[in-house]
């Protein structure tokens, strides 16, 4: 039990160790990971800000209550008005009032092309439905999504047998393009950046197999080593030095293949 917990211990000292280590390996490309993240983000921005076309979003709106009596709303009619308001919904995106649409309009779009333009929410639990049409003509969303609410106001309550609801808003030609976000777009890019940077050198550092310093011999045989033989440079060195070195560098080499010819 106790030879267990020890081990575990040990293996969460050379976990934390490991994890020093990658982040002293991220440390010394730094500069790489940064120029990931910039690069990243310009890549992104430019992208969307050259290659992606702009959308834009207009809205109306539907007040789904009527009087029964042509003059005052009771409690029956509110109530009629939120149970009714999710079926609205689902009948305005309905072929027969697509298609009505697409007709009116002259447009070139398929009813499953349309509809994917089209997004219907009842607000808040309220009875107001809220109709947002997406199109990359200005113009074209605001028609549609007017068009639509129209269409709703005369062939829904044929189709269900109740009041005919109010436009409560229509729509006006948006200023500003719905998507993309330009913000959004370029955060992303220099997080995919960074992401991709970081993950290249994590793997350049889990396959260096190499021993760097002494711990690092002493942690995977269990032993310290005699000596260390230090790095060093030869270029001060005369050409009798270099002659020297390179002697003992040669018998140093053949005395450890046991040969008997020395020099």
């Amino acid at each position: 039990m106790n030879q267990d917990i020890e081990l575990r211990n040990r293996r969460d000292e050379e976990m934390e160790i490991d994890l020093i280590e990658l982040f002293g390996h991220f440390m010394t490309k730094i500069w790489w990971i940064i120029g990931g993240f910039l690069i990243g983000a310009l890549l992104a921005g430019l992208i969307t800000h050259f290659a992606i076309t702009p959308k834009y979003t207009a809205t109306s709106k539907m007040y789904m209550v009527s009087s029964s009596s042509q003059s005052v709303v009771d409690l029956t009619d509110l109530n009629i008005g939120q149970s009714i308001s999710g079926d609205y919904v689902e009948l305005l995106k309905t072929r027969p009032i697509i298609e009505g649409v697409i007709q009116e309009q002259n447009l070139e779009y398929s009813y499953k092309e349309l509809v994917g333009m089209i997004n219907l929410s009842v607000v808040n639990n309220t009875r107001i439905i809220r109709i947002d049409v997406t199109s990359a003509d200005k113009k074209e969303a605001m028609n549609i999504a007017n068009a639509l609410a129209e269409k709703g106001v005369s062939e829904l309550p044929k189709l269900m047998e109740t009041p005919e609801p109010h436009i409560a808003e229509y729509a006006i030609v948006p200023v500003n393009k719905s998507s993309p976000s330009l913000t959004k777009n370029t955060m992303i890019g220099a997080l995919l950046g960074l992401l991709m940077m970081l993950a290249i050198f994590t793997i350049q550092f889990l396959m260096d197999d190499t021993f760097k310093t002494a711990e690092d011999v002493e942690k995977e045989f269990g032993v310290m080593p005699l000596t260390v033989i230090p790095e060093g440079k030869i270029e001060g060195l005369d050409s009798s030095d270099d002659v020297r070195v390179k002697r003992r560098g040669r018998y140093y080499g053949k005395n450890r293949k046991g040969s008997k010819n020395k020099k």
